[in-house]
């Protein structure tokens, strides 16, 4: 399908800042085929006004556990461990493969709703996130959870479930997948080893929980000497393209470890301050050169999946902390979520900016709106007063699954009677 979207206002690559410009944008199947100067022989079938519009790369929710949608508000205002084990796990346990496709459906629909086009996912109902993901016209990266001690039969098993879950999607190119060892804590050293391998063998990245909290950093030096960024690199793990979901509780020598190895970190700023976590390090992280995006988590610790909110606060808090207004600007939030994530997900080819020979993942977003005029400065708005609400068209590979703020791609009452009935069942 050929798609014109037709003078409209883009945020486009530029250095060292993004650049707004009026102009047309032409997609040819998937991909965007040419920017301001018509292709030869180009016919589009469907033309978008872009009056109005303001057209943005789709965003990359680079942390996520989607299928926990259905668990917004069950689990608050606890601690972190009475949190995880007390209220989520209990919850997971009564879960069934179906509830798991029917909470990822859910995820989706926010994320898609408020102007996300790719997220990274840590899931563990193999085939369901996967699954919904295909269906939905979603791009994403599938980590199936793994959890072990040494070389027992139940991490094998994890493992080899990630590999029948590749295998069974390998023909969707939307779908990349990683390994997801949890945590240091649901982790131990011999199994992370062994991960490391597994991940060498097979060509693939990873993506894990990292120095989340201060209990975490505690066990870790008690049970192995060391912060669970050391012992990530002792055991092999960064030698691999490595994904580092939150690292709030690092120090000098962790950061430096991090940079050594080129490993991506992403921030979740809302979920890091609801478990009273406190804030990563996110300018002393980028002041080393450190890849730093963008991540919501799960809706059972945010609540929300909009990375739009996330954006700011993400520049506000540390604006807050460091007593100053140039810290983490507007411009550096938009990388954060849209190239830096590409980047972390070795996708900075295929989506992240809006350029000639990329996928067309891109994002329509209605400026006709009181949050986002005048257009004085559109970069700044995205962090400093839109919601997400604004979002009105998105287009994923090339396809239009959201138009005029209706997703086409899925039945949004279905998911919503699916997903009250599975609370309903498991417990509220």
């Amino acid at each position: 399908m050929n798609i014109l979207i037709k003078d409209i206002l883009a945020i486009l690559p530029g250095e060292p800042d993004a650049e707004v410009k009026r102009t047309d944008v032409y997609v040819t199947d998937t991909e965007i085929a040419a920017i301001g100067t018509e292709p030869e022989g180009f016919v589009p079938d469907k033309t978008i006004d872009g009056d109005g519009r303001l057209l943005i790369p789709g965003l990359i929710n680079a942390h996520t556990h989607s299928y926990m949608a259905f668990m917004r508000n069950v689990a608050d205002d606890l601690s972190f461990m009475d949190w995880l084990f007390g209220r989520v796990d209990p919850i997971e346990q009564r879960m069934t493969d179906e509830d798991a496709y029917w909470g990822a459906g859910l995820a989706i629909l926010e994320m898609m709703k408020s102007g996300t086009t790719c997220f990274n996912d840590m899931q563990m109902n193999i085939m369901q996130t996967t699954r919904a993901v295909k269906e939905s016209g979603m791009r994403a990266v599938i980590s199936r959870g793994l959890v072990g001690s040494g070389n027992d039969e139940a991490g094998r098993s994890r493992l080899e479930q990630a590999y029948a879950e590749r295998d069974a999607f390998k023909d969707c190119d939307r779908i990349s997948f990683r390994l997801g060892p949890h945590a240091p804590y649901t982790c131990d050293e011999a199994f992370l080893r062994i991960v490391a391998e597994e991940a060498k063998k097979n060509n693939i990245g990873i993506h894990m929980h990292l120095s989340e909290s201060k209990t975490e950093i505690e066990n870790c030096r008690r049970d192995y000497g060391c912060s669970p960024i050391e012992l990530a690199e002792r055991t092999g793990l960064f030698e691999l393209p490595f994904i580092a979901a939150h690292c709030v509780q690092i120090d000098d020598k962790d950061m430096d470890i991090l940079a050594k190895h080129n490993v991506s970190v992403v921030t979740n700023p809302a979920s890091n301050m609801k478990l009273g976590n406190g804030f990563a390090p996110v300018p002393e992280m980028m002041a080393k050169g450190i890849n730093v995006c963008l991540g919501t988590d799960g809706a059972a610790s945010n609540n929300s999946l909009n990375l739009i909110h996330e954006m700011s606060l993400l520049t506000l808090i540390h604006k807050g902390i460091h007593l100053s207004p140039q810290c983490v600007s507007a411009q550096e939030a938009f990388k954060m979520a849209t190239i830096n994530g590409a980047k972390a997900l070795s996708l900075d080819k295929v989506c992240g900016t809006i350029e000639a020979g990329k996928k067309a993942d891109l994002v329509i977003m209605n400026l006709k709106r009181p949050s986002m005029w005048p257009n004085n400065n559109p970069v700044a708005a995205l962090s400093y007063s839109a919601n997400g609400t604004e979002t009105d068209t998105v287009i994923i590979n090339g396809q239009i699954t959201m138009e005029g703020g209706r997703v086409l791609t899925m039945d949004e009452e279905r998911i919503y009677y699916e997903t009250e009935k599975i609370m309903d069942r498991i417990g509220k």
